[in-house]
């Protein structure tokens, strides 16, 4: 049951005396206790849109995410996985992937390579690790923390993967460090498990940027000089193209709030 104090909340009517209270009136310094307040008590103070945003926010979590991003790519079926740029179909649950078209080659873990997988751009360990829930159990212990589940469920933040580059991902940083690309046949996309780096093929490198700007800005996430460096860097050299602009204007129909880093180059 939520309790609110509504003489911060209503204002009266069809009461001569006191305050309203459900469909009865009671005194001005007592507290209504409601299952719920109806809209016809609420404040015109209160903004629509607010109580818009959260509810989305109350819904925003990672099933719901993922729920929504396989609508969102199935409408736009000409779109390609984030890190090596191959065709998927997200109907074929055993062919998800087209290698063939792409020259992707398996480098260890064929189940996991055969499926998409929603990547979080900026891991969940980078904007989880600060909580208090993480601290006492990591990202298991955070699976009823709201803040946790608004984040990890953010679909600005999330790319659709080959399983295979998303495990390998892991939680490396971004970085630039090779000019040779191997590990996944044409993939222009490297990892450098020694040093737990990854090097993102050139495309997609001002997405990243701008979900790093994002992310940081929207949690209050402290990038470190080295992160601030390269996505600035990235961001300046790849503007966005038109899907990007797309996406994040989807995405804001959808979540409620649009992603402004991106939202700047678009408009102009």
């Amino acid at each position: 049951m939520l309790v609110f104090s509504l003489p911060l909340i209503v204002h009266a009517k069809n009461c001569k005396q006191g305050i309203p209270c459900g469909n009865s009136c009671i005194s001005a310094d007592k507290i209504c206790k409601i299952d719920h307040v109806t809209s016809q008590y609420l404040s015109p103070s209160i903004n629509p849109v607010q109580q818009n945003t959260s509810n989305t926010l109350n819904k925003q979590n990672f099933n719901n995410a993922k729920s929504n991003l396989v609508k969102l790519y199935n409408d736009n079926a000409e779109q390609t996985t984030f890190y090596c740029g191959c065709e998927f179909n997200l109907n074929d649950k055993k062919h998800m992937v087209n290698f063939n078209k792409c020259g992707y080659q398996v480098r260890k873990n064929q189940n996991r390579a055969q499926r998409i997988e929603w990547e979080h751009v900026m891991p969940a360990e980078n904007f989880g690790r600060h909580l208090s829930c993480w601290q006492n159990g990591g990202r298991k212990a955070c699976k009823k923390d709201i803040l946790f589940n608004q984040m990890e469920g953010d679909m600005h933040n999330l790319q659709p993967s080959i399983g295979e580059i998303n495990g390998d991902r892991s939680n490396y940083r971004y970085s630039q460090f090779t000019r040779e690309f191997h590990q996944y046949g044409q993939c222009k996309s490297a990892v450098d498990f020694k040093q737990r780096k990854f090097q993102p093929r050139d495309e997609i490198r001002g997405i990243i940027a701008r979900t790093y700007f994002y992310m940081s800005d929207k949690y209050q996430i402290n990038l470190s000089k080295q992160e601030q460096q390269l996505m600035t860097a990235w961001d300046k050299l790849y503007p966005p193209i038109k899907w990007e602009c797309d996406r994040n204007r989807l995405i804001t129909n959808i979540q409620g709030n649009d992603n402004k880093f991106i939202t700047k180059h678009c408009a102009k």
